[in-house]
């Protein structure tokens, strides 16, 4: 069964399993131990859970280092209302998945080769994607994971590309030329009335 939180009109937040008020940092904690909860209004019963973890983000993302650029916020907000939101929804899901799966992985593999894995600064990937070297233990074989990001990445583009490939692009019936005889021109109806005989 989740847990449930009741968020109150004055904003604050209710634990109802441990019957106490906490904080919105207490909520990410329960993200980051993948425990199962629920925020609901406390008037309506309505589920907010999504409203509250975009302010987790949005925090996360006001101070430290942001993970999302300028451009990419761009280009998902103008995705909104566009026929392929959905699609780019799901893509986006697809591919945040299998970058957390890889991300185990990586962590399974560090902690049985170096046994615990330390705790790396955030910028830590991006600096070694960018070629960057470290004089860390584990530098090594952070160097060979971050060339497996790389490659991932590239696999990523390369499905979105085939994906588009395969939609059928046929020109619209209006716009391709009719092999059909024109149709005759219509006679203009006579005006009514008797004809004037000429002398």
């Amino acid at each position: 069964m989740a847990r449930v939180v009741k968020k109150y009109p004055n904003r604050r937040l209710y634990d109802t399993e441990t019957s106490a008020y906490i904080t919105l940092a207490e909520v990410k904690q329960f993200v980051l131990a993948y425990e199962t909860f629920q925020v609901q209004d406390a008037r309506s019963g309505e589920d907010i859970t999504r409203s509250i973890l975009l302010q987790i983000i949005l925090e996360e993302e006001s101070g430290g280092i942001p993970m999302f650029s300028t451009d990419m916020l761009s280009n998902i907000i103008r995705y909104y209302g566009h026929s392929m939101q959905g699609l780019m929804g799901s893509y986006l899901e697809r591919s945040i998945g299998a970058f957390h799966e890889a991300q185990k992985k990586f962590q399974e593999q560090s902690s049985t080769i170096y046994g615990s894995v330390p705790n790396f600064r955030p910028d830590t990937w991006t600096q070694l994607i960018q070629g960057a070297s470290t004089a860390n233990p584990m530098g090594e074989f952070l160097e060979k994971s971050a060339s497996s990001v790389i490659g991932m990445q590239e696999e990523l583009r390369k499905q979105a590309m085939q994906m588009f490939s395969s939609f059928p692009y046929t020109a619209p019936a209006s716009s391709q030329p009719s092999s059909a005889a024109p149709p005759e021109t219509e006679q203009a109806p006579s005006p009514r009335g008797k004809t004037r005989r000429t002398k």
